[in-house]
């Protein structure tokens, strides 16, 4: 039996881990990297070995640094998790041959199922339906085609062709993804069917020759190729689901599959079927696994299965109920091409949670969460932040709570895809299983911002009544009077913020007795007065507002006879508000700022910290806006960094290799009148 499990892994998959193996009474240990010493995964195990280094080529990719880590912990079982080692052969091999139990398919069964160009070609013969590929670029006449990566998966690598021209660029591009992110660079292309859906089939096979099928996932929406909403049983046609399942069973038994793994399809619209690939591991979208069936723990049957224990009779005739369905928040800006963000992230906070980690009754929200309020968001890393699962007899009441969920949640000092999410949740076209992979692309809608433009001004007041709340709470002189309280009251407080598209200015005056006496608000997008002394904007008649009451943490707002609460938090400069209508952030100004160097016109900064790989401009060439001028590697992912506007290249201050930090100029761009 395994008494102490080491998890090669981080984040959210260590943590979820740990809480089985406590539930079972097997003892934990985690391996971490310096940038990770202060994880909560770290501090929830029974002990942590440190791997010097911050990136995953230093510390949770060497092979010989977890060997001696299990050894030196006295761990006598090594699970992989998934990404990094999770689906590496020879890691697996190392394992075994320390004389430690792998919680995972044998190292043949990986080597098999790895080379994703070998696979197809195994698997053809065991019956399992293929699309069209090739190696060889010169043979192919029919677009659009998909690149992918033969190693590895998590949508790194694949890269969409329309037509021939794009070709030879794709290529190298996935060729250079795929070696940073899996330390091989074989990649291949396959026949790409539009408006197709990705389902996929959870397996499981034990040591005595069982294959079982688990249910099928939905998992088309998504973004750069990588899922970030994933449904359970899925809504399929008759009949289909009976195939999936044979197929992913047979695909299973070829192989002589062991522990948990997902056989991926991609559903054309015509019905038919066609594989896309074999994960040799457990899946980031397991949650909705397991609660649509009962009883079923998929890391507890991987520990079993390691064991040499038969598959329980609950995984060979699992009993489905309800519907699941699970979104992945991750610290990116969906509006600008899902561009990874950085920083500290000062509160996570998702009310309703009725279960961390675990199963859940019929209905309920449950969190698998990497982070904790806190938490630093580096740059070495994924950008997945947590996954929130919602569990209802329906899949439109799963819909709704988990959207409801989300749009509560508190989510302060990093920017994610919360919005984003909860539009999809809330989309006419998801409500009616309109979807595919291509479903971003066709919605534009779903990127706007929750919080609508003309809300904006209620947020700056709130976040202005909030600050100056604070500074009473603050203040050791004259603290009962009311903020901004003057003899003759000729002149309204100020405050200036930064917000999301710009300069957000707030004015107000309050009477004697704490009430909004005016105020007026001044946004990039438009200006909103009280009727008592502001200057009314011409672009909509002003609300009339009253203040029912102003806290540091809290304020609430009469809006024409309606009440709106409005949650504050301030970290230093920094102001969150969460109101009934979205979140904001913004950054309130100093009243008296100190004098900066100025930016040169058409300076382009970098928008996170990275290394930039290729430049492909040279100074003085001419530019048209949208063009390529260098490409920025961060998070695993390249970041394509173009011309905003038409112009000439002035300066290119980063030579390729060069590092940079937030906000360090990439560029300059000027305009072909500019004198320079």
């Amino acid at each position: 039996m395994i008494t102490r499990l080491l998890v090669a892994n981080r984040g959210e998959i260590a943590r979820r881990i740990f809480a089985t193996c406590r539930a079972l009474g097997v003892e934990t240990v985690a391996v971490h990297s310096d940038a990770d010493a202060d994880a909560p995964f770290v501090g929830e195990a029974d002990q942590a070995v440190r791997l010097p280094g911050d990136t995953p080529a230093e510390t949770y990719l060497r092979v010989d640094l977890i060997l001696d880590a299990a050894r030196r912990s006295g761990a006598d079982a090594v699970h992989p998790g998934y990404g990094f080692l999770a689906e590496n052969a020879e890691f697996a091999a190392a394992v075994t041959d320390a004389g430690l139990t792998w919680v995972g398919p044998p190292a043949k069964v990986i080597a098999a199922m790895g080379d994703k160009l070998a696979a197809k070609a195994l698997l053809v013969e065991a019956g399992v339906p293929m699309l069209p590929s090739w190696t060889d670029t010169e043979g192919i006449t029919d677009f659009p085609v998909l690149v992918k990566a033969s190693a590895g998966g998590g949508g790194r690598g694949m890269r969409i062709v329309q037509d021939a021209a794009e070709l030879t660029e794709a290529v190298a591009s996935a060729r250079r993804e795929a070696a940073a992110a899996f330390g091989d660079g074989t990649v291949f292309i396959e026949r790409y069917v539009e408006r197709g859906r990705h389902v996929e089939v959870q397996i499981f096979g034990d040591t005595h020759g069982t294959v079982a099928a688990l249910g099928v996932r939905e998992c088309s929406i998504q973004r750069r190729h990588q899922k970030i909403v994933e449904e359970a049983p899925g809504d399929l046609p008759p009949g289909l689901r009976e195939r999936l399942h044979e197929a992913a069973v047979a695909a299973g038994r070829a192989v002589d599959y062991v522990g948990a793994g997902t056989v991926e399809f991609l559903l054309a619209p015509d019905g038919a079927i066609y594989f896309l690939e074999m994960n040799t591991r457990l899946q980031v979208e397991h949650p909705v696994t397991e609660l649509t069936t009962i009883g079923l723990d998929l890391v507890r049957l991987q520990l079993l299965v390691a064991e040499g224990e038969a598959l329980p009779e609950q995984a060979l005739y699992p009993t489905t109920r309800g519907y699941a369905i699970e979104v992945r928040i991750c610290a990116e800006e969906p509006a600008h091409g899902f561009r990874p963000a950085t920083g500290v992230l000062h509160r996570f906070a998702v009310p309703g949670v009725d279960r961390e980690f675990g199963n859940l009754q019929r209905v309920g929200l449950r969190l698998d969460s990497g982070v904790v309020d806190g938490s630093v968001v580096g740059v070495h890393y994924d950008s997945m932040l947590a996954k929130l699962i919602a569990v209802a007899p329906t899949r439109g009441e799963a819909a709704r709570a988990l959207a409801g969920a989300l749009a509560r949640a508190e989510l302060h000092g990093v920017a994610t895809n919360r919005d984003l999410l909860v539009r999809v949740l809330r989309s006419p076209a998801f409500a009616a299983v309109e979807i595919d992979t291509g479903f971003l692309d066709r919605h534009e809608e779903v990127f706007a911002p929750l919080l609508p433009a003309d809300q904006l001004p209620l947020v700056g007041l709130a976040a202005a009544l909030a600050s100056a709340a604070a500074r009473r709470a603050e203040s050791r002189v004259l603290a009962g009077l009311p903020s901004g309280w003057r003899n003759v009251p000729a002149f309204p407080q100020v405050t200036r913020f930064t917000g999301p598209d710009g300069e957000v200015e707030v004015r107000y005056r309050l009477d004697r007795t704490g009430g909004l006496a005016e105020w007026s608000v001044s946004t990039p997008e438009n200006a909103v007065a009280s009727a008592a002394g502001g200057a009314t904007a011409p672009e909509a008649e002003p609300p009339a507002v009253a203040l029912v009451e102003a806290t540091p943490d809290r304020v609430v707002l009469d809006v024409d006879g309606v009440r709106r609460a409005y949650r504050v938090h301030r970290v230093g400069s920094a102001v969150f508000v969460d109101g009934p209508d979205g979140a904001a952030s913004l950054a309130e100004l100093p009243r008296f700022p100190l004098p900066t160097a100025e930016l040169a016109a058409g300076s382009l900064l970098a928008p996170l910290p990275g290394a930039v790989t290729r430049v492909h401009v040279q100074v003085g060439q001419r530019v048209a806006a949208g063009d390529p001028l260098l490409t920025l590697e961060a998070m695993k992912l390249e970041h394509p960094v173009l011309a905003p506007t038409d112009g000439v290249v002035a300066e290119l201050p980063v030579p390729a290799g060069g590092q940079v930090r937030t906000g360090a100029v990439l560029a300059v761009v000027t305009s072909e009148e500019d004198p320079r």
